[in-house]
């Protein structure tokens, strides 16, 4: 599995209609969201977008134009979509070598422990791009979300327990097979197993709202600087787990942090929650640039300095995030790269 950061052909998205995940006026403020979004991800790469419909179809290209992106970049593909997290059912894409052929690893998806039936038409997806694309298709037989894994590029791939040892996803696995399978259809030597996740995920604790590889050898940690917030435990178990860890040639990683912006929210969220998992782990590398979530005034510029300091040769492109978290995922949640 390559690195987020290798060259991309295109980036994979869905356009957001599920009125349970953004009910009433929200869903319009998520569409404006898309439109920053996909307006930046078009200057840099193909964009492939999802659409249920002819009738969405045309209301996602009339917001879109009238935002001034470019739609002739984009490729339609109109499939009946149960909602947006192309993270988590989309194609994962595997490399043979460094610029070789590519292949497509479809795992099951089950709406995170079947949360949130139905999820048959999110299920088909990667089968949907390897037709359009023509690409070569390995069926793991494994329930696993792309947001639930990260890797360097070079072998080494972080996860979290909590998501992966669940037995709503794969009850008849043991740890070892669930690791077994995992370095076998995505090419990694090393499973580096974080606990467990964010208040307020509904994915169970997805390794991307925690931590990140900035590079080969940098990994960006999410923690809280408040004993009493209700991540900081967690937070801090998980950091001294990575400082602990090491890369295939048994060398320490470099481990930055960043503070987590505010979680609690007014009200709830669909599942009832008073939290969301508000983090600038959520960020999406895009050719040349970074798509950097930004929700909190308080911290929003440290977090654009580190990425700033770390990735002198990508752009930093904060985007406000704010209404997209309210449905419990960000920028990373509703991308998925794809190479040719």
């Amino acid at each position: 599995m390559p690195a987020e950061w290798s060259k991309h052909y295109g980036t994979l998205l869905s356009w957001p209609v599920n009125a349970e995940t953004w009910p009433g006026e929200r869903l319009e403020r998520v569409e404006k969201v898309y439109c920053e979004i996909i307006g930046h991800i078009v200057k840099a790469e193909q964009l492939h977008l999802i659409v249920n419909d002819r009738k969405v179809k045309e209301r996602a290209s009339a917001k879109l134009t009238k935002a001034g992106v470019d739609v002739s970049r984009i490729i339609f593909h109109e499939h009946t979509s149960n909602d947006v997290w192309a993270r988590d059912f989309g194609p994962i894409f595997i490399r043979k070598g460094d610029g070789g052929e590519v292949a497509i690893t479809n795992w099951e998806y089950n709406a995170w422990g079947e949360k949130y039936p139905p999820f048959d038409s999110d299920n088909e997806v990667p089968d949907l791009i390897a037709d359009a694309l023509n690409i070569q298709v390995f069926n793991p037989g494994m329930v696993l979300e792309g947001g639930s894994i990260e890797t360097n590029g070079k072998g080494v791939m972080l996860t979290t327990e909590s998501v992966l040892l669940n037995p709503n996803r794969n009850p008849d696995l043991s740890k070892d097979e669930i690791e077994s399978r995992m370095k076998a259809f995505l090419g990694q030597e090393k499973i580096i197993w974080l606990k467990n996740g964010l208040a307020g995920d509904d994915t169970d604790g997805h390794i991307d709202d925690l931590s990140r590889f900035l590079n080969e050898r940098t990994i960006m940690t999410m923690i809280s600087e408040d004993p009493a917030d209700v991540n900081y435990e967690s937070l801090q178990e998980n950091l001294e787990i990575l400082k602990q860890a090491t890369d295939t040639e048994g060398r320490p990683f470099q481990i930055v942090t960043l503070p987590m912006p505010e979680t609690k929210i007014e009200g709830t969220t669909v599942d009832g929650s008073e939290h969301v998992p508000a983090s600038y782990a959520n960020f999406y590398f895009i050719n040349g640039a970074v798509l950097l979530p930004v929700y909190d005034e308080r911290y929003d510029q440290q977090a654009i300095d580190l990425f700033q300091k770390h990735l002198p040769d990508h752009t930093i492109i904060p985007v406000p995030c704010a209404d997209l978290v309210w449905g419990q995922g960000s920028i990373h949640c509703i991308s998925q790269q794809l190479y040719r």
